[in-house]
C-alpha cells in the first residue's frame, strides 16, 4: 500500500487537536436549483452521486495505523471507502432560513472528525427557500489548507449550465504527476530521518534570510509607527481565552469588483480594504460588550506560498502579522495603519527563499503550537488576537447539474487562545465572509456581520462619496410616488447608525440592527 508522510505543518494540525478544538476547516455553498428541475432534483443528486464507490486522491487518504504514528505519521491511500458514512443528506424543515441554515452548520462544524477514516465529509442540505440548497464540506486542516481545497474543488464542479452527470469531487481524478513523488514509497522511520535530516540542511543555509526579517520586526518596533506586526505584541482580550466546543457561525456576501473598485479609489490593496472591515467591526463588536483593549489589536494573515500551478495536497502557508489599529477612532486612518503594516510585512517576506520561509514559519508559530500542546493557550499571551485569511477561488460560475453556485462561506477553526476565526472566499464576482467563533465566548457574536456591513459603507461614503450620492438619489425618485411615510423610512436606512468614532449608538443600536438588511448567507440566532 503506498503511502505519505506529512510534513511538520500537516502533523502539527494532528498534535494539537482537542475535544474543544477540532482542526477541521470548509465551506458552506449555496445553489440555485433551475427552474425546469424536477422537485426531487436534490434526491437525485444524492443518488447518483452515492453510487461512486471510486475515490481519488486526496480523498482516500487515511491516517496509518502503528507505534510511529504520533512521531511519524503517514497517510495511507485506501482503495475504497464508505461513501454512505462520507456524503450524507440532511434537510431543513422548508422553507428553511438563512437562520436555519447556520444554526446547521454551527451544530455540524462542531463535531470533531473521525480520524480513523479519511478525514472529510459532505452534506447535501435541501429545503433551502427560493428553490435552492446547500452543501456543507467538512475537511481536517492536517489533508488540505484552503488554498489547495478550493482549487480541488473548482475543478470538480461543472463550468458549464449545461453538463449533467459529472462525477462528484471525491471521484474525480487528480492531475498527473510528472515523476513519482519520493515520498511515495513504503512506509519507514528510516526514510523520515533521512528526509529530516536533509530538511535541516535547507534550513542552516537560509539562517541569514530569516535573521534579516527578525531585524525588520525589531527595527519597526523602535520606529513606534506600527509599520509591522510583531508576534506576542498583541494585548490580552476576550478572543483569547480558553474555548468550549460550541460554534456560532455567520456571513456576509460582496460584490468583488466593487471591492476592487473602493481599493483603487483609497490606493490600497482588496486585502487592505478586507482587514479594515474587519478590524472596524471588531472595534464595534468589542466597545459594545465594553471589551475593547486600549492597545491595538492583531492579525495573523495566512500567506499561500504553493507556487503556481502547483496542486499538491498539504498545507503551503505561513502568516504575516498585522496591526488591526483597533485604537484608532477614524476609519480613514485606521485603513491607512493598516495598509502601511501588511505592505512592511510582505516585503520582508519576500526577501527570503522557499527554505528560508519554513524557517521563520516555524519559529513564528512553534511557540503557538508549543501553548496548545502543553494547554497553556488561552492562558498567556497570544501571538496574535485573530486570524484572518482572505482566499482566492474560481472566477467562473459554478453548477452541479445545471444547479449554479451562488456563493461560498468559508468555515474555519478557532482554538484555545483564537476563539474566532475570519476567513474570506473569493468566488465569480463575490466574496463571502465567514465569521466563526465560540458560542459562549463572544456573545451576539453574529452582530460582527453587521458591523461588517456598515464598515463597508462607511468606506464608500469617504472614499466613493459621488457613487453614494448617486445611489442615494436614485432611491429618492424610485420613492417619489410613494407615500411620506414610506419616503421617511428609507431615508432612516440611509443613515449611518454609528458615532464618528466608530462605536455603536447604543439609544438607537437595537432599532438600527433590525432594519439591517439581512446577509446573504447563514445568520445563527443569538
Amino acid at each position: 500500500m503506498k503511502t505519505k508522510r506529512l510534513n511538520l505543518v500537516d502533523a502539527a494540525w494532528l498534535n494539537v487537536e482537542t475535544a474543544n478544538a477540532p482542526m477541521q476547516v470548509g465551506g458552506l455553498l449555496t445553489f440555485q436549483i433551475p427552474d425546469d428541475a424536477p422537485a426531487n432534483f436534490c434526491q437525485q443528486v444524492y443518488d447518483e452521486w452515492r453510487t461512486h464507490s471510486e475515490v481519488e486522491r486526496p480523498w482516500n487518504q487515511r491516517l496509518r495505523q502503528g507505534r510511529f504514528r504520533s512521531v511519524s505519521p503517514e497517510w495511507e491511500m485506501l482503495d475504497e471507502i464508505d461513501v454512505d458514512y462520507h456524503f450524507r443528506h440532511s434537510a431543513l424543515a422548508a422553507p428553511g432560513g438563512e437562520l436555519e441554515l447556520g444554526a446547521l452548520t454551527s451544530r455540524l462544524h462542531s463535531h470533531p472528525i473521525d480520524l480513523e477514516r479519511p478525514p472529510w465529509e459532505c452534506h447535501l442540505i435541501e429545503g433551502l427557500a427560493g428553490r435552492r440548497f446547500a452543501m456543507y464540506l467538512k475537511i481536517h486542516h492536517s489533508l488540505l489548507d484552503g488554498v489547495a481545497g478550493m482549487r480541488l474543488l473548482a475543478r470538480a464542479l461543472a463550468t458549464d449550465p449545461d453538463e449533467r452527470g459529472r462525477p462528484p469531487f471525491w471521484a474525480i481524478e487528480p492531475k498527473k504527476r510528472k515523476r513519482r513523488a519520493p515520498e511515495e514509497q513504503q512506509a519507514g522511520l528510516y526514510r523520515a530521518t533521512a528526509q529530516l535530516i536533509n530538511d535541516t540542511k535547507d534550513q542552516v543555509t537560509s539562517l541569514a534570510g530569516f535573521a534579516g526579517v527578525v531585524r525588520d520586526m525589531l527595527s519597526a518596533a523602535r520606529s513606534g509607527h506600527h509599520a509591522m506586526g510583531l508576534p506576542f505584541a498583541a494585548p490580552s482580550s476576550v478572543l483569547n481565552g480558553r474555548i468550549d466546543a460550541t460554534r456560532r457561525y455567520a456571513t456576509q456576501l460582496y460584490s468583488l469588483s466593487e471591492l476592487k473598485q473602493l481599493a483603487r479609489d483609497a490606493g490600497v490593496t482588496v486585502n487592505d480594504i478586507v482587514l479594515t472591515i474587519c478590524a472596524t467591526a471588531l472595534r464595534r463588536y468589542l466597545i459594545g460588550i465594553d471589551a475593547l483593549p486600549v492597545k491595538p489589536l492583531t492579525a495573523g494573515i495566512p500567506v499561500a506560498v504553493r507556487p503556481s500551478g502547483n496542486d499538491e495536497h498539504g498545507n503551503a502557508i505561513t502568516f504575516i502579522i498585522s496591526t488591526l489599529a483597533t485604537h484608532e477612532p477614524d476609519i480613514r486612518k485606521r485603513l491607512e495603519i493598516i495598509s502601511s503594516s501588511t505592505r512592511s510585512a510582505k516585503a520582508s517576506l519576500e526577501k527570503l527563499s522557499a527554505s528560508a520561509i519554513t524557517q521563520y514559519t516555524v519559529a513564528l508559530m512553534a511557540p503557538y503550537v508549543l501553548s496548545l500542546v502543553t494547554g497553556m493557550a488561552g492562558r498567556t499571551r497570544p501571538v496574535f488576537n485573530v486570524t484572518v485569511s482572505n482566499l482566492p477561488g474560481p472566477r467562473r460560475p459554478l453548477y452541479v447539474n445545471g444547479a449554479k453556485m451562488e456563493a461560498f462561506y468559508p468555515t474555519s477553526l478557532v482554538t484555545h487562545g483564537q476563539a474566532l476565526n475570519i476567513t474570506v472566499h473569493g468566488y465569480a464576482d463575490t466574496l463571502g465572509f465567514g465569521f466563526i467563533g465560540c458560542r459562549d465566548s463572544l456573545p451576539s457574536m453574529q452582530n460582527l456581520a453587521v458591523y461588517a456591513g456598515e464598515a463597508l459603507a462607511e468606506l464608500k461614503s469617504i472614499y466613493q462619496p459621488q457613487q453614494i450620492n448617486q445611489a442615494v438619489q436614485s432611491k429618492k425618485s424610485q420613492a417619489a410616488g410613494k407615500t411620506a411615510k414610506t419616503s421617511g423610512t428609507t431615508s432612516a436606512k440611509s443613515r449611518s447608525p454609528s458615532n464618528k468614532d466608530g462605536s455603536p449608538k447604543k439609544a438607537t443600536a437595537k432599532k438600527r440592527v433590525r432594519k439591517q438588511p439581512a446577509a446573504r448567507g447563514p445568520q445563527t440566532d443569538s
